[in-house]
């Protein structure tokens, strides 16, 4: 995995939840806290998750084959998506389940030391994971808000680091406020509340990382930057006069296809045509590296020919427009 992958960030992320999971979980079995047996399945759920993103990226890096020519870049974003669904089944639904139960038969807390220790210790530790989620992020992120970098990353796994990461403190402060809240008042209600915002909270994420994984499994097009150098590159004036029309689309995170209809003069000849292709395709990948695929297609400029073919997601000027 690239480094864009977020390698270390993951690892990070998993040796700190294996941690976490295992504290919770004796925490659990000292003290009956429905709110720490909850926070440890959603510790256990997130080390499956940075497991699965490992294991996407490593298969994401085999050959491309005649089945699959494209390579299978793609595997990153299945993978993604899958820790969605797993977030929000093993992690959001147990959480609901444990904390309506809670609610209905709630018992006091024993040994308050051990949920409390535990919280404050896995706060900690999920600060170290979500401090270098944030470092690697921040190398790539450039001037994008962190909104926008969610969004936008055709990499999977940083977002899905910090998500699982945010999520993971802010549902430990609410176990330990539901904790706390249960040992002040001794009624043990409150824990379950804590548990069912846990709960909430997870699928609240796994939605979200539903939503972008999914539209990274459709196909998305290039950053507005790498269509802009892409354009600029592809068209010298003097053998490509002109894009008549283009269409990028990430094959993988580091893997761009870009297809194109371009203008030559209508008086040169098939060798000319083939040379200025073949410096246009050059200039394109000096230009973006990871637009490694590239079809591009000669012809004689046309108007009604740009604006039959210009990309409709976009306003006129916009990626995909005619120049």
């Amino acid at each position: 995995m690239s480094a864009s992958g977020g390698t270390k960030a993951i690892v990070a992320a998993l040796a700190a939840n294996l941690a976490i999971a295992a504290a919770k979980f004796v925490a659990f079995l000292f003290s009956g806290s429905s709110s720490m047996l909850a926070e440890s399945v959603h510790s256990l759920a997130d080390s499956g998750n940075q497991g699965l993103l490992l294991v996407g990226g490593k298969k994401a890096q085999r050959e491309a084959t005649p089945q699959h020519p494209f390579g299978y870049g793609r595997e990153r974003y299945i993978y993604a998506f899958l820790v969605s669904i797993v977030l929000f089944s093993v992690g959001g639904m147990f959480a609901l389940y444990e904390g309506f139960e809670k609610v209905k038969h709630p018992h006091e807390i024993e040994a308050w030391y051990w949920p409390v220790g535990v919280l404050v210790f896995a706060i900690i530790a999920e600060s170290f994971s979500f401090r270098t989620a944030i470092k690697e992020s921040n190398e790539i992120r450039g001037s994008l808000t962190w909104g926008q970098f969610v969004k936008r990353a055709k990499a999977p796994e940083l977002p899905v680091v910090l998500l699982e990461d945010l999520g993971a403190l802010v549902g430990l402060v609410l176990a330990l406020g539901g904790v706390g809240l249960a040992l002040l008042t001794g009624n043990g209600v409150w824990d379950g509340i804590g548990t069912l915002c846990i709960g909430a909270l997870l699928i609240l994420i796994a939605i979200v990382l539903a939503a972008e994984t999914k539209s990274l499994l459709l196909g998305e097009a290039a950053g507005t930057e790498e269509v802009e150098k892409i354009k600029a590159a592809m068209v010298d004036g003097d053998t490509v006069t002109a894009l008549i029309h283009m269409r990028t689309l990430h094959l993988g995170p580091e893997e761009l296809l870009v297809a194109a209809k371009v203008a030559v003069r209508h008086d040169e000849t098939a060798t000319e045509v083939a040379r200025a292709i073949d410096a246009a395709e050059a200039r394109i990948r000096e230009a973006v590296p990871i637009a490694r695929v590239i079809y591009l297609e000669p012809d004689i400029y046309s108007e009604t020919a740009a604006v039959a073919g210009a990309d409709p997601a976009t306003t006129p000027g916009g990626p995909g427009a005619a120049h």
